[in-house]
């Protein structure tokens, strides 16, 4: 399923989303622009879980630590940038509205720090590289099944060699695509594989989104959050 876009409309310009997707397509950018180096790239600065856990059992806090934050704005290819950036862009900027620019920016960090742990946590063995902001945006999706659980996903939907597209509701769209993860992620468990998609940060960021939701939305009436136009 891809979401074509939602109606729930942002009562602000979503500075940070913006900025983040920016800085997402710069860097992505100089990783094409690496050629031959770019190995030693996602080697350097993405997140590899056994890396991670050593640098943690010798106190070396920033070599445990960089890697969590320069992995999430980093990217495999085409695919993986575009299709990220397409989510962050159609459910970040009500995340954002609903909580303000500088908490947001706080909360999706948190959100790619969460992920990046619950991935090591299934993972820790792990010697490749784990790229991309999947599971940041995980948590803004999670934050925005909470705040607006009706609102409609026009979504183009693939069936065999057509396409349809549909109104979903948020939460029928979200819990699909959590459910997915889930399925992915536990039947991944105990696999050896040598990479692959990251679906244990997918499931640890949606769930950190929906909780620190409530604590980084701006104290409002109940009834501001969950505002919708039905029309798409």
């Amino acid at each position: 399923m891809i979401p074509i876009r939602d109606s729930v409309k942002a009562k602000i310009f979503p500075v940070v989303n913006t900025v983040i997707i920016a800085i997402n397509a710069l860097v992505f950018f100089y990783e094409l622009s690496l050629g031959e180096q770019l190995n030693q790239f996602l080697f350097e600065y993405g997140l590899i879980p056994e890396n991670f856990t050593t640098a943690l059992n010798r106190l070396n806090l920033v070599g445990a630590v960089f890697p969590i934050f320069s992995s999430i704005f980093m990217h495999g290819g085409w695919m993986h940038f575009l299709g990220n950036m397409w989510f962050l862009y159609i459910f970040g900027d009500n995340v954002e509205d609903s909580m303000g620019h500088g908490r947001y920016l706080v909360f999706y960090l948190l959100a790619g720090v969460g992920a990046s742990l619950a991935h090591v946590l299934f993972n820790t063995a792990s010697q490749v590289p784990t790229i991309g902001a999947s599971g940041a945006i995980a948590g803004v999706m999670g934050a925005y099944i909470v705040l607006h659980p009706k609102g409609r996903i026009l979504t183009l939907l693939p069936i065999f060699f057509f396409f349809q597209f549909i109104n979903v509701p948020a939460y029928v769209f979200l819990l699909l695509w959590m459910g997915l993860q889930t399925f992915q992620g536990v039947a991944a468990i105990g696999a050896d594989a040598s990479g692959g998609v990251a679906w244990w940060a997918h499931i640890g960021g949606f769930i950190i989104g929906a909780l620190l939701i409530f604590i980084f939305r701006k104290p409002r009436l109940d009834s501001d959050f969950f505002d919708y136009d039905d029309d798409v």
